[in-house]
């Protein structure tokens, strides 16, 4: 558990819109980054807070669902007055670029590259008592870097890409401008490659849970040249998807289980078996009870009336969950059952996430959960191989692979549901059939966004979402959704900075 973190103010708060009087000032309680970083300590404490970075709600936290999930359809919210009419925007496809949430996700996103940044340019300036620490230390903070800029580059498309720390208001000046997207991605690579050859762990002990390992390098590096291959320049697909198939293997086989069938679904989201469960690669960890550092995504989804997911007393929906969704599920799909719940309060008539719970005493009536937010996870990376080896052609390997998760969900094998004619109505296609598999398996864990972004091209992906039913999408006019949702606008103040160099994206 990280619970020592660091902030330390420099003249780099990137992309602010903020006046050079400004920053030139300066916190007196605050230590500069030049001077902080003196011993082995000090650059632990400087990672730990990279790691804290990432906890927060405008990041890529367990929260953080208003980004991902309800900019799908998967999740949403049917308020758009007053206070809930910035968050509406996302799943109404009516984002503005003056939004105040987009800024602050952009912000805080940039904070942890920043916070990187600090380590990577100050690390070799330190001695090391143990020298083992130093490649540790890096190859974890590359692998967050990459992590970042994974989110942002997929989210906005070019992006600045700043892998340095920056010292003055002309640095800071030199640096505003969006790198094509392709660059955003060789960077990444670039990290992710020295975690995966840096001597990390393959799987990290429970007193390293929440830290970088060397399977969570494999696999992320392998979604990321599967992302490639399937949104980038075709003229590399093959070899993209190649690359992708040898990282994910071997991810999968630094595993320290056999069958995904031997961990039962709800296992993976159990409060009291999170140390112990082989599934999770990388997680965000919590402490059960703690003011600072608890989990709230049980409570904040807890609809009026209910008690499934925490012993906090709620007023709210309980988060939104789509029909579209809904409907999407399987007759007796186990992950139907522990994920949703239909809540039949008086004031509360609609369907509620219920696959993360603590309502544990622990946690009490605060609702100060425990729960681990997983960011990676086993049965995302055999889904993953499923679709690379359909890609390249190879259907019975993805097929197998697909059946891993459908036997651990008691679920028919796919050639079995082709039978079933609904199944087959519904997902004629193997690629159809694997993205559904990915829906219902990591329903609310933030990946469905990215998934339709991997699966359908822009023009596609129009056609996907204005086929849905309105009458199962909500009060959010699913008909707005076009070619310019494919990514987010770029916030107002960091456009205005330099409209030239921070172009907007197209049809905002």
């Amino acid at each position: 558990m990280i619970k020592k973190f660091l902030v330390i103010i420099t003249l780099t708060t990137l992309f602010t819109g903020c006046s050079e009087d400004f920053l030139s000032q300066t916190d007196p309680n605050a230590v500069a980054a030049k001077d902080y970083f003196q011993s082995e300590n000090d650059v632990l404490l400087a990672v730990n807070g990279v790691y804290q970075s990432l906890r927060s709600s405008n990041n890529i936290g367990e929260n953080s669902g208003l980004y991902t999930d309800e900019r799908s359809d998967d999740a949403g919210r049917n308020d758009n007055q007053s206070n809930a009419g910035e968050p509406f925007q996302f799943n109404d496809f009516s984002i503005l670029p003056s939004n105040t949430y987009l800024k602050s996700h952009w912000l805080s996103l940039y904070q942890t590259i920043t916070r990187c940044n600090q380590v990577t340019s100050n690390i070799d300036k330190v001695t090391f008592v143990v020298p083992a620490n130093k490649d540790q230390y890096n190859a974890e903070v590359k692998f967050i870097r990459a992590l970042t800029y994974f989110h942002l580059v997929r989210k906005w498309g070019d992006v600045p890409l700043i892998t340095k720390q920056l010292n003055t208001t002309g640095e800071i000046a030199s640096n505003t401008f969006r790198e094509k997207k392709e660059k955003v991605y060789e960077q990444i690579v670039a990290d992710l490659k020295e975690a995966v050859s840096s001597g990390l762990p393959n799987q990290q002990p429970l007193t390293g849970k929440g830290r970088v390992s060397k399977a969570a390098a494999n696999a992320l590096l392998g979604q990321v040249y599967l992302t490639m291959a399937t949104t980038l320049d075709q003229g590399n697909r093959t070899t993209n998807l190649n690359n992708a198939k040898t990282y994910l293997k071997a991810a999968y086989d630094m595993r320290a289980f056999g069958n995904l069938k031997e961990i039962p679904y709800a296992d993976v989201f159990d409060v009291n078996k999170k140390s112990t469960n082989a599934e999770i690669i990388f997680q965000i960890v919590n402490k059960q009870g703690d003011l600072n550092y608890s989990s709230s995504i049980a409570a904040n989804n807890q609809a009026k009336g209910e008690t499934i997911n925490s012993l906090k007393p709620s007023s709210g929906v309980g988060g939104n969950v789509k029909a579209d969704l809904v409907k999407e599920y399987e007759d007796n799909d186990l992950r139907k059952d522990f994920s949703i719940k239909y809540a039949n309060d008086a004031s509360v008539k609609d369907w509620y996430i219920t696959k993360f719970r603590d309502a544990s005493a622990a946690a009490g009536t605060s609702g100060y959960g425990g729960n681990d937010w997983p960011l990676l996870r086993y049965a995302d990376v055999i889904l993953m191989l499923a679709e690379v080896n359909l890609y390249l052609g190879d259907e019975a390997s993805a097929i197998q692979y697909l059946n891993l998760v459908r036997e651990r969900a008691n679920m028919p094998n796919y050639q079995t549901s082709l039978n079933n004619e609904n199944y087959s109505k519904k997902f004629p296609t193997l690629k159809l059939a694997i993205l559904h598999e990915r829906r219902v398996e990591l329903a609310f864990e933030h990946h469905r966004w990215f998934d339709l972004l991997r699966f359908f091209t822009s023009a596609e992906l129009v056609t996907y979402m204005q086929a849905k039913s309105q009458a199962d999408y909500g009060t959010a006019k699913v008909s707005n959704f076009g070619t310019k949702d494919y990514y987010f606008p770029i916030p107002f103040d960091e456009y205005k900075l330099n409209p030239e160099k921070m172009y907007q994206n197209p049809g905002y």
